[in-house]
């Protein structure tokens, strides 16, 4: 056994214990389908949001915690719950008036709002993919709509016939009484107005597979519940598609989680083994409110990928996926820097630290170095001194500290000046709040006015720093009193930077400048 996998075996990060799980279902050998099968589900009634980006993440970080672990192949697959009936017009797409007409119907066969595609399903199964495909996961896409049309699906859709009254054993009893007189497993697909249709069951037969009702206009239809004609509810459907692909390892929000044991269920009673499954909290908004799909609240994948890189996204997804996060703009700096913190640690930490550091499982081991000699907190704070509007505004700054740096050495770094740009047009102009100091406040900056006037020394942020920590000593007690006051009179914010590096990057000779405008109240608009 590899130093790598004896690691492996016994790491603490949460990826390989999630493969450890997975491992144990086939120590006696592969499984007869040739490898585990990784499944994450995509509800398309919505534009593709960032919980899904991170359902997919988090799942492709166990499977290759797997494959570090054990030799048998993988496969990540990706379903799209594309057949289910549209139940309401999302709010958040254009066009949206002429979606009524089509509410109930497969969402593949709604027209799509967007004009860009055959239908709404194929539209938002575009957008998943795209977003998927620019973090390079290696999946395989399947449709709900193909699926259960070609055939794929028929040989469970049979069984759950013949098992049917066991499976709605197992569904009535988690069902409120008056749900339970008209419920049933199976949702018929309208011949004639394309609708899913909820309706309960005048026959089942389990001997030519058919299911026999009566429509909303009291006709009656027996269809059969191969060919996409039928499809299953919800929670059926996902224990009947876990019995289909043979699925190992699926991983769902908490929402989910009370649902379990009746996907485990009818898994079985389908004739498969359930497969291990991971449970997540939440992302909440910046109210505290779930994020939805459908209401479009939140940050959304391509709203991150404007204001940070993909992998500080996934930074922020590898961690405690089990605590309930709010996923709002301001987490993004935040993610941005620890990411740096994390690469940066990689290369010096011994085999098992690596494997707990979470860059390792973002980059599947194959960990680049970090070239951001700036911090992406500190390219906000100098794009907002600056008052810039490009990234070559910050470039005139970020060589003076850092001659060796180019656009062209250094990419990670150009692409976050550019993101910091952004981030603070949109973001951190539109909040700043100046303020005048104190009296005790304006006699400290007077003072590191003239120390740094005085200064003759390296664009070093540690002596700088210790040139601001001579000030303050002096004067305030608790020093964070000092340290805000800077904040709040010469950046407009209530937090900010080590303050000695923004000297050492912005310039001593415009960081008197900007405390002399500060002093002469320069700074406060109107």
């Amino acid at each position: 056994m590899s130093d790598l996998r004896e690691t492996a075996m016994s790491s603490k990060a949460w990826p390989f214990e999630e493969a450890r799980r997975v491992l144990k279902r086939y120590a006696k050998g592969a499984p007869d389908k040739g490898y585990v099968l990784f499944e994450t589900g995509y509800g398309p009634s919505g534009l593709p949001h960032i919980g899904t980006f991170g359902e997919v993440a988090r799942t492709t970080m166990v499977k290759r915690a797997f494959e570090e672990i054990s030799d048998i192949p993988t496969k990540l697959v990706c379903f799209s719950d594309d057949l289910d009936g549209m139940r309401k017009v999302p709010g958040n797409v254009p066009n949206s008036e002429g979606l009524h007409e089509h509410l109930q119907k497969p969402l593949t066969s709604v027209p799509d709002p967007f004009g860009t595609h055959d239908s709404f399903g194929d539209h938002n199964n575009a957008m998943l993919r795209r977003f998927l495909d620019t973090f390079g996961f290696d999946y395989e896409f399947i449709s709900a709509t193909e699926f259960y049309g070609s055939g794929q699906f028929d040989a469970v859709l049979k069984r759950a016939v013949e098992k049917y009254d066991e499976i709605m054993a197992v569904m009535l009893k988690s069902l409120r009484e008056e749900r339970r007189q008209t419920y049933s497993i199976f949702l018929p697909i309208h011949p004639e107005t394309g609708r899913v249709l909820y309706v309960p069951m005048k026959e089942v037969n389990a001997t030519d597979h058919t299911i026999t009702f009566d429509d909303q206009d009291g006709k009656e239809w027996t269809l059969p519940v191969t060919g996409g004609r039928v499809k299953l509810q919800w929670k059926p459907d996902f224990g009947a598609r876990w019995a289909a692909l043979g699925v190992d390892f699926e991983m769902y929000g908490k929402d989910h989680s009370t649902n379990t044991p009746i996907y485990d269920k009818i898994c079985r009673i389908l004739g498969a083994p359930a497969p291990d499954h991971f449970t997540y909290e939440l992302f909440l908004d910046e109210n505290g409110q779930k994020i939805s799909k459908t209401s479009g609240n939140g940050v959304s994948i391509d709203q991150w990928l404007t204001y940070a890189s993909s992998e500080s996204l996934s930074y922020f997804m590898y961690q405690k996926p089990k605590t309930a996060k709010r996923m709002h703009f301001d987490v993004i700096p935040k993610a941005m820097d620890e990411y740096h913190q994390q690469l940066r640690a990689y290369h010096g930490q011994d085999l098992k630290a690596q494997l707990n550091n979470p860059v390792w499982h973002i980059h599947g081991g194959d960990v680049p170095q970090s070239n951001m000699v700036v911090p992406f907190g500190m390219l906000l704070n100098l794009a907002s001194v600056a008052h810039a509007d490009d990234k070559g505004q910050l470039w005139g700054f970020i060589q003076r500290y850092a001659p060796d740096a180019t656009p062209e050495t250094h990419p990670d770094l150009d692409a976050a000046a550019g993101y910091a740009v952004k981030y603070y047009q949109d973001f951190v102009e539109p909040a700043k709040v100046f303020r005048l100091p104190s009296d005790l406040e304006r006699e400290a900056l007077e003072e590191l006015r003239d120390l740094l006037k005085a200064y003759d020394g390296a664009l070093d942020g540690d002596a700088l720093q210790s040139v601001v920590f001579t000030v303050g000593r002096e004067r305030f007690d608790p020093m964070r009193d000092w340290f805000k006051a800077l904040y709040e009179v010469l950046l407009g914010a209530s937090q900010g930077p080590r303050f000695g590096g923004f000297i050492a990057l912005y310039g001593v000779d415009e960081t008197v400048a900007l405390i002399e405008t500060a002093l002469a109240g320069g700074l406060i608009k109107g």
